[in-house]
C-alpha cells in the first residue's frame, strides 16, 4: 500500500478524472452506481453523492484522504466483508493506485455530472418547525372553529352521572363509590383537584408511561430472568406523578438522574430507564449484542422522547425521513459509556444514594470484607476484594452464590440500573451496514441533525456527562418536538386517539395532526406552566371537549367515522387494569397496598405446562396479595397473565405508543368463564347480601351503583329480578362484570 506522498511521486501531476478515473468508474462502478441505477443510494458520476455516501451514512471518498476513503476500503480491502465490484475481477494494483492518487489530490471531478441542488423536502416537515409564538386560544376554540366551518353542531354535554364514572375511571382508574356518588355536587373543577391529588392517580397513569419505556419485570429469551429490584422504577414512576414533578425534570432523571448535580437514590433509580428492555444474557455474538442493546436505547429515547424513528437508520440513512446513520450512531455515542452490571450471566444491582452515600457504602464495604464480623468464609470474602474482571471462574461461582448474604449484611439500599465508569467513554464508530465487525469513521455525541440545535457541550466529572447534555437540548425550548410528543400522548390517554395518531411517530410518515394549532399551542401552554402533567389533565378534563357525550350522529359518522374532528367523546373499552381493578374493588376485595415486589396473580397450572421448569416459574398464588391493583402484577415476558394478554396488554419488548383494542371470541370467555371474573363475582354476590340483605330489590339496586354508578331502571330491576327466580345472585354479579356499560367509560 503506497502512501499520499509515494502516490504523488508515481504520478507526476494529479490524474486527469476525464482522461484516467472517469473511464475506471464507467467501466467498473457506474453500471450499479450511475445515472440508470443507483445501488445504496450512491452515483460515482456526482462528486456531491460520493462526499456524502450512500445508505450507509459514511462518506464514499474524504476529498484528499484516500486512508478515511470507503471506496477505496472496497476497493482494495480483500479482507473486507463488501467488495467491490461484487462481480468480476477485482481492481489491479495499478488501478487501486489511480484511485488513491486522484482522492489524495483532492478529487477534482471538472465536466462530471452536478448533482442536483435542491433543498430536501423532508426538512419543511411540519413537526421539525420551531414552535410558535404564544397566542391566545383554548381547547374549545380550536375545535370548534373547525366544526363551525362545517356547520356542525357537537353532541350535548354527557349527564353528570356519566361524567362523574368517566373522570373516575380515566384519572385514576377506579369507578365512583357510592358514598363518593351521593358527595358529589356537580362542581368538576373541585372533583377534579380531588382526583388528582389521590395516591390512585399515579397507579392508573404510570401504567401509561410504564408502556412507553417497555418496562417489564423480566428479561426475556430462555431464561428470561427477573429483573432484580426493577420494581422500583415503577414506584418512582408512581411517586414523580403523584408529586406532579415537571415533565422537563421527569426525563432528565430517567436520561441522566447519575449526572445531575443533585444525584441521589431517587435520580439512580430514574435511570433504570435504559435497562428495562430484553437482555441476552448468553448471546451468540457479545459485540453484536452490545450494539442491540444501544440500540434499545436509542430507538426507545426516540420514540417515547422525540416521537422519532431513528432507530431504522441503524444500517443506512433513513429511507423515508431525514435521520442519517450518522445522527443514529451520534446518539449511540451519548449511550456509550453506559455498561450493565452483572457478575456472568447473573444481573447484579448496585448502591443508590447521593455521591457521599455511595462513596461511603463503598468504603463500608471494603471495610466489611477486611474485618472479621462477616459470617463469610476468608475465601468468599477474598473472592469480592477481587476485581470483576481479575477474578477465576471459581471466584466468580462464589460471588454469585453470596452476594445477596453480603448484600443482607451490610443493608446496603440497592437499585437496578445502568453505570457509567469515568469521564471518556470509548470512541463510537459508524458500524457499516449496522454490523460491529465492520468499523467505518468515528463520531461525537449529538443530537439528530434535523433538531437544528447546537452540539452538545457535555461537562465530563464523575462521567461523560453525554446523557445530560442529551437531557438538556431534548427538554430546551428550542426543540421543537419533546412538548408536542407529550402533549399529545397525554391527549391520547384521555381521548383514546392522540391529534396525531401516531404518538410514536411524528415523522414525515406518521399521520398528521388533525387540530396543528391546537397541537402547537398546547405545547406551548405546557411549557409556559412548568411542564406539569397535573395542570395539563385539568386544561383537558375542564373542556367541553372531554366532557361531550359519546351518542352518535349518524350524518356526522358517515362524513368523519374516525371522530377526527372531535364532534363527540369516543366510546372505548377500559384498559385490561383499570377494567380488573374495578371487579376487585365493585366486589370489595381490592387490596390497596401500595409500592413493592410485583405480585403473582393466579394462572391455571395448564399455562405453566409448556415451561421447561413450571415447578419454578410461577410463585403460588395468595389471594390478598393477588388482589392488589394489576399495575403490580409480574409483567413476565416469556409468560404473560393470560387474561392480562387477551385484553391486549402491550408488547414489552419494546416501546409502545398505543394499546390494541381488539374483540375476538376469547375475550368474552376469559370474561364468563375465567377464574378471575367468577372469583370477584362470588365476593361481590357475598358483599351485595352483606350490605343490602335478602331483599332482591336492594341488592339490584345496591348492585347497579357499585358497579356503574346509577341506579337501575325500572326495566332493568323487572328484568333483574326474572333472571334471580331462575338464577343466583353470583350469577347476577358475574352478569353485571359482562356488561359493556361496565367495559367501557361512557
Amino acid at each position: 500500500m503506497l502512501a499520499p506522498l509515494l502516490l504523488a511521486a508515481a504520478f507526476a501531476a494529479p490524474p486527469d478524472f476525464e482522461r484516467d478515473v472517469k473511464p475506471l468508474l464507467t467501466r467498473r462502478c457506474m453500471a450499479c452506481h450511475g445515472p440508470a441505477l443507483q445501488k445504496s443510494h450512491l452515483r460515482v458520476d456526482q462528486r456531491a453523492s460520493l462526499l456524502k455516501g450512500g445508505e450507509s451514512g459514511v462518506a464514499a471518498i474524504v476529498a484528499g484522504d484516500s486512508e478515511r476513503s470507503l471506496l477505496i476500503r472496497y476497493v482494495a480491502d480483500a479482507s473486507s466483508k463488501i467488495v467491490m465490484p461484487p462481480a468480476g475481477p477485482r481492481l489491479s494494483a495499478a488501478e487501486v493506485d489511480l484511485l488513491r492518487a486522484w482522492i489524495d489530490s483532492g478529487a477534482a471531478m471538472p465536466g462530471a455530472v452536478a448533482a442536483a441542488e435542491k433543498p430536501d423536502p423532508r426538512l419543511a416537515h411540519w413537526a421539525f418547525q420551531n414552535l410558535p409564538a404564544v397566542r391566545r386560544g383554548s381547547i374549545d376554540g380550536f375545535i370548534n372553529a373547525r366544526l363551525a366551518s362545517r356547520k356542525w353542531k357537537p353532541a350535548p354535554r354527557a349527564s353528570n352521572q356519566d361524567l362523574l364514572r368517566r373522570l373516575y375511571l380515566d384519572v385514576i382508574g377506579l369507578p365512583p363509590t357510592i358514598e363518593e356518588q351521593d358527595r358529589f355536587e356537580g362542581n368538576f373543577a373541585r372533583e377534579i383537584d380531588r382526583l388528582l391529588a389521590r395516591p390512585e392517580y399515579g397507579e392508573r397513569w404510570a401504567r401509561h408511561w410504564l408502556d412507553v419505556v417497555r418496562y417489564a419485570d423480566t428479561n426475556a429469551y430462555e431464561r428470561d430472568a427477573v429483573k432484580p429490584e426493577v420494581w422500583k422504577y415503577r414506584d418512582w414512576v408512581i411517586r414523580s406523578l403523584n408529586a406532579d414533578k415537571p415533565y422537563d425534570r421527569f426525563l432528565t432523571e430517567q436520561l441522566a438522574g447519575d449526572e445531575l448535580p443533585d444525584a441521589n437514590a431517587e435520580t439512580m433509580i430514574a435511570t433504570g430507564y435504559y435497562r428495562l428492555g430484553p437482555w441476552d444474557d448468553e448471546p451468540a455474538d457479545p459485540a453484536e449484542d452490545r450494539f442491540d442493546q444501544l440500540d434499545d436505547m436509542i430507538s426507545t429515547t426516540s420514540q417515547a422522547v422525540l416521537g422519532l424513528t431513528l432507530g431504522c437508520a441503524r444500517c443506512h440513512n433513513h429511507k423515508f425521513e431525514p435521520l442519517t446513520t450518522r445522527d443514529y450512531y451520534s446518539m449511540a455515542a451519548v449511550f456509550n459509556g453506559l455498561q450493565r452490571p452483572r457478575n456472568g450471566r447473573t444481573e447484579v444491582t448496585r448502591p443508590i444514594g447521593t455521591r457521599a452515600e455511595v462513596a461511603h457504602y463503598a468504603a463500608h464495604r471494603e471495610a466489611w470484607l477486611k474485618g472479621s464480623a462477616s459470617k463469610l468464609g476468608a475465601d468468599v470474602r477474598a473472592a469480592f476484594l477481587i476485581e470483576a474482571k481479575d477474578r477465576t471462574e471459581a471466584q466468580k461461582k462464589l460471588v454469585r452464590e453470596n452476594e445477596k448474604v453480603l448484600e443482607a449484611e451490610l443493608a446496603i439500599p440497592q437499585g437496578y440500573f445502568m453505570e457509567e465508569r469515568g469521564a471518556a467513554p470509548g470512541a463510537m464508530h459508524i458500524m457499516i451496514r449496522g454490523k460491529a465487525s465492520a468499523p467505518g469513521p468515528e463520531v461525537g455525541p449529538d443530537v439528530p441533525a434535523i433538531l437544528r440545535m447546537p452540539p452538545l457541550a457535555p461537562v465530563a466529572r464523575e462521567t461523560s456527562g453525554r446523557r445530560l447534555a442529551l437531557a438538556r437540548a431534548m427538554t430546551s425550548r428550542d426543540n421543537p418536538l419533546t412538548a408536542r410528543v407529550i402533549v399529545n400522548r397525554v391527549w391520547q390517554w384521555h381521548f383514546g386517539e392522540g391529534l396525531v395518531r401516531t404518538a410514536s411517530d411524528f415523522g414525515v410518515m406518521g399521520d398528521k395532526p388533525s387540530h396543528p394549532e391546537l397541537l402547537d399551542w398546547l405545547a406551548v401552554w405546557f411549557m409556559d406552566n412548568g411542564w406539569s402533567l397535573k395542570k395539563l389533565h385539568k386544561l383537558i378534563l375542564m373542556s367541553d371537549a372531554y366532557q361531550r357525550s359519546s351518542q352518535s350522529i349518524a350524518v356526522y359518522a358517515a362524513e368523519d367515522p374516525d371522530n377526527r374532528l372531535l364532534w363527540r367523546f369516543p366510546y372505548r373499552r377500559l384498559e385490561a387494569e383499570p377494567l380488573l381493578d374495578s371487579m376487585l374493588a365493585v366486589s370489595g376485595k381490592l387490596n390497596r397496598e401500595m409500592y413493592g415486589p410485583h405480585v403473582y396473580p393466579h394462572v391455571a397450572k395448564e399455562a405453566l405446562e409448556g415451561s421447561s421448569d413450571p415447578d419454578k416459574i410461577w410463585k403460588p398464588y395468595e389471594e390478598e396479595k393477588a388482589s392488589r391493583r394489576a399495575i403490580y402484577y409480574i409483567v413476565k415476558r416469556s409468560l404473560m397473565v393470560p387474561l392480562m394478554e387477551v385484553l391486549d396488554l402491550c408488547d414489552t419488548a419494546r416501546t409502545a405508543a398505543k394499546r390494541q383494542h381488539t374483540a375476538v371470541a376469547t375475550q368474552a370467555l376469559q370474561l364468563f368463564n375465567g377464574d378471575f371474573v367468577n372469583r370477584q363475582a362470588r365476593h361481590f354476590a357475598a358483599r351485595l347480601r352483606a350490605e343490602a340483605g335478602d331483599n332482591q330489590d336492594a341488592q339490584i339496586e345496591r348492585a347497579y351503583r357499585l358497579a356503574l354508578a346509577r341506579r337501575p331502571s325500572a326495566a332493568e330491576k323487572a328484568a333483574m329480578r326474572v333472571f334471580l327466580q331462575r338464577s343466583s345472585l353470583e350469577e347476577m354479579a358475574r352478569v353485571i362484570f359482562n356488561l359493556n356499560e361496565f367495559a367501557y367509560a361512557n
